[in-house]
């Protein structure tokens, strides 16, 4: 494999990451086990059976943490998508990648506007090729890459995963969710994504995904490789089959749920102008979004039946999780968190806290629930680790979870967020950090700041920082110390703020 002077740079020096050469192509031993990684859109917390859904269904999705390791203190690095996404890439905190918000942002429509209390600062908006992604180390380790999906990582096409370490591209492009207009139908064909050739009509996107997945796994089973299967599920336009949709219509109105208003208005934390739009859903009730998540299910299974019949299943690690919390305060509001708070956009758990399971067969671990807090930015070691690659870990943020999840030993230490932007899910910018059983949140929006107990706490219904005033005043001063190292950028008072309605 020729490495081009670019990924040499990247890498650092030679002995950072093995490298291949036309003159030196003799491959490594097959223990290097196969790599599947299932990142969803916008999946809630609870949106799993195991993790406490008796509405949605994901008999598939449950097998998978029978058979590995469910996580229950995972979380996104970020509130929202892209930030996310470029943890995953590279390890980083989304401060230390410079994107902070999704791409391109509320900003780029509205930034400022009259009830903005605070001005966003700017925020880059692609992951700059100069930053070295998990793909390329492991291309560069010897395995083949491909994305089927969702990237959302640029605007610009020279800043899509082609070049950035995958192989193959089906479907990674700016978008960070399929279109309807005149010339594309969603997640139904045509689809209008540039990276994604259209099937026959009415064919659905994510069975689609999967099946670019499946054609990759089969030509690749010779070979270590590495799948990043990025659905763009169950992110808005709400639309799936109309025979699951049936399906879990008939289960609301047998459960008694369509009779139930599944939402609550709390003016506590809408700011008045806001629409009805705005809205907490406090109840699992949603055919189309139930619906979704079957698919994604149905299709989840299909990659572990594939993987099984070809006789890989033994060296191959799958990883599932999502990005953000699930969508619960805005938009439809499709889905509900509970027993977290509110959801994506917001730094409280039903905003960053996340389903994460692990099925890896060397492990000998089955069925077991790890407990210890992980975050985004561990999945760039961890998968290093699985491939061997050695990396300069003194460049990320991260730490590998591969002993953790292994002894049920990990480290003690705090994790953190920043987001400095209003957003379209009705969210208050602010900071967090979480720090043994306690988690601290900096509201800029309203100058307070928040400490909760999540041992105790969970559903962060009772704040305990004037109780306990010298551990808001400790984690308050670490995540003070986190922004200041990685010169996080801050808001500004808005000149232009007329208050609220």
């Amino acid at each position: 494999m020729m490495i081009s002077f670019k990924s040499a740079i990247k890498l650092g020096v030679a002995a950072t990451v093995p490298m291949l050469s036309c003159q030196n192509s003799a491959k490594k031993p097959d223990v290097r086990p196969n790599i599947v990684f299932i990142l969803l859109d916008d999946l809630g917390y609870s949106d799993i059976g195991c993790y406490g859904s008796s509405f949605y269904e994901t008999p598939n999705i449950d097998r998978l943490a029978s058979e590995g390791i469910r996580f229950t203190s995972a979380y996104a690095s970020c509130p929202v998508s892209s930030p996310t996404r470029a943890s995953l890439m590279t390890g980083k905190y989304p401060v230390n990648t410079g994107i902070t918000e999704w791409i391109p942002g509320r900003q780029a429509t509205n930034h400022g506007g009259p009830y903005d209390k605070l001005l966003a600062p700017p925020f880059t908006l692609m992951l700059d090729t100069s930053e070295l992604t998990i793909a390329e180390v492991l291309r560069e380790n010897g395995y083949r890459t491909m994305i089927s999906g969702k990237w959302h990582l640029g605007e610009d096409s020279l800043y899509w995963p082609e070049y950035q370490g995958f192989d193959i591209n089906k479907g990674g492009w700016r978008a960070g969710q399929p279109f309807i207009s005149d010339s594309c139908n969603g997640f139904f064909s045509p689809y209008g994504n540039p990276r994604l050739e259209d099937g026959p009509a009415g064919e659905y996107m994510t069975d689609r995904q999967t099946d670019e997945a499946l054609k990759f796994i089969s030509d690749s089973r010779e070979d270590p490789f590495f799948l990043y299967l990025s659905y763009y599920s169950v992110h808005n336009p709400m639309q799936a089959k109309e025979e699951h949709v049936n399906k879990f219509r008939l289960k609301a109105d047998s459960l008694g749920l369509s009779e139930m208003n599944p939402f609550t208005r709390e003016k506590d934390w809408i700011r008045s102008y806001m629409s009805d739009d705005f809205r907490e859903r406090i109840l699992q009730s949603n055919p189309v979004y139930a619906a979704m998540i079957w698919s994604v299910d149905e299709n989840i299974g299909r990659v572990l039946s594939t993987l099984k019949e070809l006789g890989i299943s033994d060296n191959t690690i799958v990883i599932f999780t999502s990005d953000n919390g699930g969508l619960a305060t805005s938009a439809g509001s499709p889905t509900c968190n509970y027993p977290l708070r509110a959801g994506k956009g917001w730094m409280y758990e039903g905003g960053i806290r996340v389903p994460l399971i692990i099925k890896d067969p060397m492990a000998g671990r089955q069925g077991v629930i790890a407990d210890f807090p992980v975050s985004t930015i561990d999945f760039f070691p961890t998968l290093a680790e699985y491939s061997g690659a050695e990396i300069d870990t003194s460049k990320i943020d991260g730490i590998s979870i591969v002993e953790g999840y292994k002894t049920g030993r990990f480290q003690t230490r705090p994790l953190f967020w920043h987001y400095p932007h209003y957003n379209n899910q009705g969210t208050e910018p602010g900071s967090a950090i979480r720090f043994g059983n306690y988690k601290l949140i900096d509201n800029f929006e309203k100058d307070r700041v928040e400490l909760y107990n999540l041992e105790r706490d969970l559903s962060e219904t009772n704040d305990i920082a004037k109780s306990e005033p010298e551990k808001t005043q400790e984690l308050l001063s670490l995540l003070k110390e986190w922004r200041k190292k990685y010169n996080a950028k801050m808001m500004e008072p808005n000149p232009g703020w007329v208050g609220l309605k």
